[in-house]
């Protein structure tokens, strides 16, 4: 007998899992750089510059420390 998801639910494959957020740097019109989530990003459109997506907030904030010390973004 073969392995049917629908006749089996304990071998239905498992859902899609949920696309984890990812993190931005946004540089503002200042030039001072903010870290932001992708669905925060949509609302800075007008912002010059952006870099990303990180995989965590963490890893964003190393970024901008290598940006400001590049001289890209400004310290706050």
């Amino acid at each position: 007998m073969a392995n049917n998801p629908e006749t089996n639910p304990s071998e239905a494959p498992d859902p899609a899992p949920e696309p984890a957020e990812t993190w931005h740097i946004v540089q503002r019109s200042e030039g001072a750089c903010d870290i932001v989530t992708h669905t925060e990003l949509g609302a800075t459109d007008g912002e010059p510059q952006n870099w990303g997506p990180f995989a965590s907030r963490s890893e964003a904030i190393a970024k901008r420390v290598g940006l400001i010390r590049a001289g890209k973004c400004l310290p706050k």
